[in-house]
């Protein structure tokens, strides 16, 4: 038997190894939020669950047709997708964001989230490299970095960041948690910034179609980009918009030659989406009636939520857009969670998104009707 150490080294990965690719990982957010979600289970009128922000209502019955009628798939789907997809991309960016695009510069992603999470890997990051994301922002930005070595850094504004070590640059608008819209000016100077020190500029545009107070802006539109897609890309989901997250239907668009050099990662990679998700998307995006009748819906549940929570005693914030509320009593996050569990509402703490969210709250309407009067009682007693 070999007494050669190396030979019982555990191997990477393992929970023995000395340095596991999640040791550099921060942990997973949601686990902590396990034990108030306990103690709003046990209400006696049930849980009503506004943390996550996963739709509930049904898929429309069109994309579901669409979905059963490309059930019989037995051959490997393409990771680009055969082109009546990626046209049907390019026509709904051409129609509701105002972007002049082909179809040779737009890919299918397997869910927006793990783009998001693989992204810098794909494009070669690694130690040395910086991915710059908003304060306030979506984990999985850092997330990203953290996973192929990249430094993840926090900015407030673009001009605060050392263009010479940035090679990545996320905007999100609207924001996740915030609701907060970047105009186009906004994103004119960022676009500016971006193509002044060479770096990519990804703007994660998931929550585009839900303006509520402010109407969305795309990175693509030619008011903010001066019809050159170069250097640019736009990360879109139909999750919200069409309740596809179970689904995982989104993708990726802009600079031809980038989204070309992850079409060739991605291959090498299989991240293929099915092919009756392929097919499902394009009828989601050919639609605008479900859209608007979802929109209405949400619409009513974020005029209920909101008039209760001011009336309750929280003020709220940004919020002009997206599917959630970022809502403040002006105390640590973590004292208004467990008070909001007491009476069976979840929510998620702001510092869940950054240290600038410890006074917030993230409040979702995505829950049902009946859910959400049921809290609205519960917040007016």
């Amino acid at each position: 038997m070999s007494t050669n150490d190396s030979a019982h080294a555990p191997l990477p990965g393992h929970p023995g190894a000395a340095r596991r690719v999640s040791d550099r990982l921060p942990v997973f957010p949601w686990d902590k939020l396990e034990p108030y979600k306990r103690t709003a289970l046990a209400h006696p009128d049930g849980l009503c669950d506004f943390s996550v922000g996963t739709p509930v209502d049904p898929v429309p019955e069109l994309i579901q047709q669409a979905l059963a009628a490309h059930t019989d798939t037995p051959g490997y789907p393409t990771v680009w997708g055969p082109l009546s997809l990626r046209d049907a991309i390019a026509g709904w960016l051409g129609r509701r964001c105002g972007a002049e695009i082909g179809p040779e510069a737009v890919l299918p992603t397997v869910g927006s989230k793990e783009l998001v999470a693989w992204l810098p890997g794909q494009l070669g990051l690694g130690p040395g490299d910086q991915v710059a994301h908003p304060k306030l922002a979506y984990p999985t930005y850092e997330v990203g970095a953290l996973l192929c070595g990249a430094e993840p850094v926090a900015y407030e504004d673009v001009e605060e960041l050392d263009g010479s070590k940035v090679r990545l640059l996320w905007l999100n608008s609207p924001s996740n948690p915030t609701g907060r819209v970047l105009d186009a000016a906004e994103l004119r100077r960022a676009v500016a910034w971006a193509r002044e020190h060479r770096v990519l500029l990804v703007s994660d545009e998931c929550y585009l179609e839900l303006g509520w107070e402010a109407e969305p802006v795309s990175v693509l539109h030619p008011s903010v980009c001066d019809g050159s897609h170069e250097g640019l890309l736009a990360v879109h989901s139909l999750s919200k918009r069409s309740n596809l997250a179970g689904y995982r239907a989104s993708f990726v668009a802009g600079d031809p030659v980038v989204v070309a050099e992850l079409l060739e990662i991605r291959k090498h990679g299989g991240m293929i989406v099915p092919a009756p998700v392929q097919a499902a998307t394009a009828a989601a995006l050919a639609d605008d009636a479900h859209v608007a009748e979802q929109r209405a819906r949400y619409a009513q549940r974020r005029s209920a939520l909101r008039a209760a929570l001011e009336a309750y005693g929280f003020r709220i914030e940004h919020s002009e857009a997206s599917l959630y509320l970022w809502a403040t009593q002006d105390k640590p996050c973590w004292e208004s969670v467990a008070e909001l569990a007491e009476l069976g509402i979840l929510v998620a703490p702001g510092d869940f998104y950054g240290p600038a969210g410890d006074r917030f709250v993230r409040v979702a309407f995505t829950a049902t009707d009946e859910r959400v009067a049921s809290a609205v009682e519960r917040l007016k007693r």
